[in-house]
């Protein structure tokens, strides 16, 4: 046993926990109990293991020991109804489990883990919702921390978690992995609230830091679960592959102080070769997934397409800004957006010249979906400063750094306007 037992119980608890869940969401068909249950198991193990130790098979040991809790707790309310047949049944069975705990862990966790994906990411819960139970039931972060990730109140974020609970109670969502059609529409959901996550981390929308890591950490967590669990779904692959490129840049993105450094200014030996190397493989198995039955590459992938031309590009002049105009261009045909045809400008016009940006991004003056979008000006202030436009570049970038919410962010384009003149 380590120095600080819990500390070691918790980290397996945090390992183990969402298995947990999933094992007794298959049982209870009650989220809320089922966490309650494996939050029990954790309970006993702090209470059990400080002195006895660390069971050769912890994970086991507490899969056992949440079923015994719920059955405890199911003959404790002697309920008769319909609803607990199927649970008094299975948990009953636990009883003659044999002290290794060999048969206590289900050989179909796997789908257990899948299906509590679905649900967390269930189309019936808000945008917000989903994420929030997404980080709570398959990251195991609290309240507290999902609420100091997004900087939003904590009761807030407590209240989306019991409304999305209670949510999927009253409409009794099936606790299952969608056929057909409909797991093409879910997953897209189940991939949005992933990248969702992630994004929030690789860039905060708000606050005094640029980066929050833990949060794209635990994405691309739950991108690499999800990958192993629907092996054959390119889009899987392609946002795995997206997450694993850009989390290579993580150190060359901010200086020692914490201060932002854009893409073609980061130091490239500081990117991390590990992440590209997974990176680019995982691109390689969406391609193949494409590949039966026949399937066009989706927005992930190309968007993971795009990621790794700046990967394999080891100076930023090297960069194949060809590839990536007609990548943003086939990007743009699949699914249509002014943030797209902004990104293909700012391609554009380091293939053609700042003049072949600037006439793009200025047709997107007037686009109402970017009237508050900080890198509108951004990247029209950049493409003035390379025209020699110094006044109206500053102006532009004092203008961004007006929208933006975050402070790093608005640093660097408060920093861009003074270069702007220089």
């Amino acid at each position: 046993m380590a120095a600080d037992p819990h500390r070691s119980i918790a980290a397996l608890f945090s390992i183990e926990r969402p298995k947990l869940i999933a094992s007794l969401m298959r049982i209870t068909r009650d989220v809320g109990m089922a966490e309650e249950f494996a939050q029990d198991a954790f309970e006993a193990a702090l209470a059990d293991w400080p002195g006895k130790g660390i069971p050769e098979k912890p994970g086991a040991w507490l899969m056992l020991t949440a079923k015994r809790k719920a059955l405890d707790a199911h003959r404790r309310k002697q309920v008769a109804a319909t609803k607990y047949d199927e649970l008094g049944r299975e948990l009953r069975e636990t009883e003659e489990t044999p002290p290794d705990f060999d048969s206590a862990l289900d050989d179909d966790i796997g789908d257990d883990l899948l299906r509590l994906i679905f649900t967390a990411c269930h189309p019936a819960l808000s945008q917000e919702a989903r994420v929030a139970l997404t980080l709570r039931l398959l990251g195991g972060l609290t309240t507290h921390e999902i609420a100091r990730a997004f900087i939003v109140p904590e009761p807030t974020i407590a209240q989306r978690i019991v409304r999305a609970k209670k949510t999927l109670s009253e409409r009794k969502v099936a606790y299952e992995v969608p056929h057909g059609e409909e797991l093409s529409e879910r997953l897209a959901t189940v991939l949005e609230v992933i990248y969702l996550i992630f994004n929030e981390g690789y860039a905060a929308t708000s606050g005094e830091n640029w980066m929050r890591p833990e949060l794209c950490e635990e994405a691309l967590r739950l991108g690499r679960v999800l990958a192993e669990l629907a092996k054959d779904e390119p889009e899987v692959h392609g946002l795995v592959a997206l997450m694993e490129l850009q989390m290579s840049r993580f150190k060359a993105r901010t200086d020692a102080k914490g201060e932002a450094i854009l893409l073609l200014d980061q130091n490239r030996a500081r990117w991390d070769r590990l992440l590209i190397t997974r990176g680019l493989a995982a691109i390689a198995r969406a391609h193949e997934a494409c590949a039966k039955p026949s399937r066009l590459p989706g927005s992930y992938l190309l968007q993971a397409e795009l990621a790794a031309c700046h990967a394999r590009a080891n100076t930023p002049g090297e960069t194949d800004w060809a590839k990536i105009v007609g990548i943003y261009g086939a990007l743009g045909a699949l699914m249509p957006s002014p943030v797209i045809d902004l990104n293909r400008a700012v391609a554009l016009g380091m293939l053609m010249g700042p003049q072949a940006g600037l006439e793009i991004v200025d047709g997107l003056a007037n686009e109402p979906s970017l009237k508050h979008y900080y890198l509108l000006p951004a990247v029209r202030g950049d493409l003035l400063a390379k025209l020699g436009r110094k006044e109206e570049a500053r102006a532009e970038f004092e203008r961004a750094a007006a929208m933006t919410q975050n402070e790093r962010e608005r640093a660097v384009m408060l920093r861009r306007a003074l270069l702007a003149l220089s």
